[in-house]
């Protein structure tokens, strides 16, 4: 007999519950508030439309000195019988520690039966394993610190999508940001253009989690790296993430098919020292009005 959706949105949220129960201090487990309350709602009448996808993440204390390794857990509509997302990261870990640590991760859950709830038995593999990933982390962190000189890359990309309306998904793009430490901007509305900056791997997470499972219609169409021996911090170019919205043309009423003021988006890159971007998004040098 096939597996409905309605029969794994109810394992995943026995899931949940098991591990809130495991982890209930406050911060330990991260999860929206509205979450299971539409899942739930969703089960209670399943001729409505899907609801968002569970997602939460959980901290995991690791080793004697308690280093924090954050699980971060995406389930599919079909979970268990579809295999999780699952993303370890630790500001102890460099970049290629953590790397490694997700690659053994991945291939630790695909060998695992499917149909079976697994996101505790991941968070016990990470609780054992991620300690040898963050010796490694602490003694290039020793190694690094002996040069005499220690260069900084701020990462910058530039995001271009058919369109940004959803509230959902703004709500994530701003979310995301805000946790990675990540400046720059959302532009609203059709075309929709996003400008992440900040450390690579940052920027590389914020890009893996919008677009995740299939966000259709986006592109990353440029990115610029610069160098620096002092901080990156000096390099960027806005100083918070910024929802930027201008005023649309035409009579659109109600509709979601507006364009923006594109000449007002040209002026706003070139006061941040970026109008040379405008090309490079649109494929015409941009001109502004008298």
């Amino acid at each position: 007999m096939a597996v409905t959706v309605r029969e794994c949105l109810e394992l995943q949220l026995q899931e949940l519950e098991m591990l809130l129960s495991m982890f209930p201090k406050k911060g330990e487990i991260n999860l929206d508030g509205d979450a299971v309350p539409r899942v739930q709602r969703y089960l209670g009448n399943a001729d409505g439309a899907l609801p968002p996808r569970l997602e939460y993440s959980i901290a995991i204390d690791v080793g004697e000195a308690k280093v924090k390794v954050e699980l971060q857990v995406l389930l599919p509509h079909m979970y268990p019988h579809v295999a999780p997302q699952l993303f370890a990261r630790s500001n102890a870990l460099h970049r290629q520690q953590q790397l490694e640590l997700n690659t053994r991760l991945t291939s630790h859950v695909s060998s695992l039966d499917s149909g079976e709830l697994c996101v505790y038995e991941a968070v016990q593999w990470v609780k054992e394993n991620s300690l040898t990933y963050l010796e490694k982390s602490e003694m290039s962190s020793e190694s690094a610190s002996k040069e005499v000189v220690v260069k900084e890359i701020l990462h910058r990309m530039w995001i271009y999508s058919h369109h940004i309306y959803r509230q959902e998904l703004r709500k994530k793009i701003f979310d995301c940001a805000k946790k990675l430490n990540l400046t720059g901007f959302c532009l609203t509305g059709k075309p929709g253009v996003i400008c992440v900056e900040g450390l690579r791997e940052n920027c590389e997470e914020f890009w893996r989690a919008i677009r995740y499972p299939n966000w259709k219609h986006i592109s990353c169409k440029h990115v610029e790296n610069v160098e620096t021996e002092g901080s990156v911090e000096n390099l960027r170019l806005f100083h918070a993430f910024e929802d930027l919205q201008f005023q649309a043309h035409g009579d659109y009423g109600l509709r979601n098919d507006y364009h923006m003021d594109l000449g007002q988006f040209l002026e706003f890159l070139k006061q941040h020292q970026s109008g040379h971007i405008f090309q490079i998004l649109f494929g015409v040098e941009g001109k502004l009005s008298d």
